[in-house]
């Protein structure tokens, strides 16, 4: 077996058996800097170096997000129709990030990084020779993550109709709880507000379906 798919196997056991899967990442990384430097790695690694706003992400980097988020899921795979898809969809939603985080006005931005992350998860999952269906369906929940954010403020970048036709309504609704929860300083008033707009996304997305 070549490493590439070693490593891959070893991720996904991670990903699927571990309470707090951020552990294994973080050790896992900090004990093989040089060889996860290497591509595709790197993809993961640069979240070490893109900071976000301190306001919305206190936790800091996007790094310290996605070890947080992919603990959140781990605890909440067992509610998704597709437990695999959702945990490597925890892992790599922000990967978009890397492309899209820029300063503009003093303000750090990550624009479009769920359209830069879709084709991201694509080619970091095919090096790793990912089954196509596993590839497609992590890809399209990492596109549509960003939709609660859009929904639930009546943002025009909000698409429910397309989002529908690619991922289940119940699984990036899951995906998208497990995002915002991943923040440092999460006090019992902002959990009650991420769960309310959960409810609130997907009753919006239920009035769309036919």
């Amino acid at each position: 077996m070549d490493d590439l798919k070693k490593i891959y196997m070893d991720f996904e056991k991670h990903l699927m058996t571990d309470k707090q899967p951020s552990h294994y990442f973080n050790q896992i990384f900090d004990e093989e800097p040089s060889y996860f430097s290497k591509y595709p790695f790197d993809i993961l690694t640069n979240l070490k170096e893109i900071n976000q706003s301190l306001k919305y992400h206190p936790e800091g980097n996007v790094w310290n997000h996605t070890m947080l988020v992919i603990d959140h899921a781990a605890i909440r795979k067992n509610q998704s129709n597709n437990p695999k898809a959702l945990m490597w969809a925890a892992l790599l939603h922000d990967i978009g990030k890397v492309t899209a985080t820029k300063i503009r006005k003093g303000r750090i931005t990550a624009y479009n990084h769920d359209k830069f992350g879709e084709n991201l998860s694509v080619e970091f999952l095919t090096a790793l020779e990912a089954e196509k269906d596993l590839i497609h369906l992590v890809s399209k929940m990492v596109r549509w993550h960003m939709q609660i954010l859009f929904v639930v403020k009546k943002l025009p970048f909000a698409d429910i109709k397309a989002m529908l036709s690619e991922v289940n309504l119940e699984d990036i609704a899951l995906l998208s709880l497990c995002d915002r929860l991943g923040r440092g300083n999460m006090s019992d008033s902002i959990l009650k507000d991420e769960m309310n707009n959960v409810e609130t996304f997907i009753s919006e997305c239920k009035n769309v379906l036919p």
